[in-house]
């Protein structure tokens, strides 16, 4: 048994903290969300979906006081959160703890890595989830298609594989990486891809899928993220990028992404690191990239009535 700290237990941090608690860990889910930790200190946390259907009993709080040093803290919060986070969890690092920094599009690991050790840190991506919070205290999710890590600086090769033990105990298929930009880009194609043409539309993945306005426009944004990858000579291995999308998603076809509902509840989402890294990425090289360009300004133009 491990000790493990999901800070950000939101829907995916919800789905890791539920799956290594019913494998027997100490887990303990921090979220700021209190009518999450309410419900889950009064009745645990229900998961349910492609993993099947458990309630479990986890340590719930708004902060990391208190929780001690653990054998594993994975930082699961919203992009523009890692940094607070990663500060949050200086009290639970000991000298063999192990940092997961777990975060959709580009950067956040060069944020983190300054304050908890880059000889700490592995990076993590995750897809093929399709997890939402149904209610305080119960996450859903539609799949379990990937779980990548990789070492950013240091972390000894041992050390990285004993995390992903924690990983693989609880149901979860991992995969170690050695190439960290392989690995985070394959992901950024599914993630530019849906994040902005599902947040945009208000349609699922399926739906836009099967779309003859909006495929163009999601299958545009992955063939310019391919497209740049190339450029910065990443070595991309799913075969057609766009097929490869289209795989994916159609795995997930009912779920929601997450900037879709982010947008639904009123809230700033990631765009600037997932559609909106692709330009940055691209000017770079000296690439165009006109759709993601286009739906990143779309997004933040939508984003400037929210109050949250």
């Amino acid at each position: 048994m491990k000790k493990v700290a999901i800070v950000g237990a939101g829907a995916l941090g919800s789905v890791y903290a539920g799956l290594m608690a019913d494998a027997g860990h100490e887990v303990h889910a921090v979220t700021l969300w209190s009518d999450h930790v309410e419900a889950m200190r009064r009745a645990g946390l229900r998961v349910s979906g492609f993993s099947g259907d458990r309630t479990v009993a986890v340590h719930a709080s708004t902060g990391t006081d208190g929780i001690g040093v653990c054998d594993l803290v994975v930082i699961a919060t919203k992009a523009y959160d890692v940094e607070a986070a990663a500060k949050a969890t200086l009290p639970l690092l000991g000298p063999e703890t192990v940092v997961q920094t777990i975060q959709n599009g580009l950067g956040s690991a060069e944020r983190v890595a300054p304050v908890v050790g880059a000889d700490r840190l592995a990076v993590g991506v995750v897809g093929g989830f399709g997890a939402a919070l149904a209610a305080p205290g119960h996450v859903h999710h539609q799949g379990m298609e990937m779980v990548r890590f990789g070492a950013y600086a240091g972390l000894p090769a041992e050390r990285l594989d004993a995390s992903a033990e924690v990983w693989r105990s609880a149901g979860f298929t991992v995969a170690l990486f050695t190439d960290l930009d392989r690995m985070v880009w394959e992901k950024l194609l599914v993630n530019v891809a849906f994040s902005a043409t599902c947040a945009l539309s208000g349609r699922t993945i399926g739906e836009v899928l099967t779309d003859a306005h909006l495929w163009p426009v999601a299958s545009g944004c992955a063939a310019e993220a391919a497209a740049v990858a190339a450029a910065r000579g990443i070595d991309l291995r799913v075969g057609d990028p766009v097929e490869h999308v289209r795989r994916i998603g159609s795995a997930i076809a009912g779920a929601r992404p997450s900037l879709l509902l982010d947008h639904l509840a009123g809230r700033r989402s990631e765009i600037e690191v997932i559609n909106g890294s692709i330009p940055r990425e691209a000017a770079k090289v000296g690439a165009p990239a006109p759709v993601n360009a286009t739906v990143t300004a779309l997004v933040l133009a939508a984003e400037e009535s929210f109050t949250g």
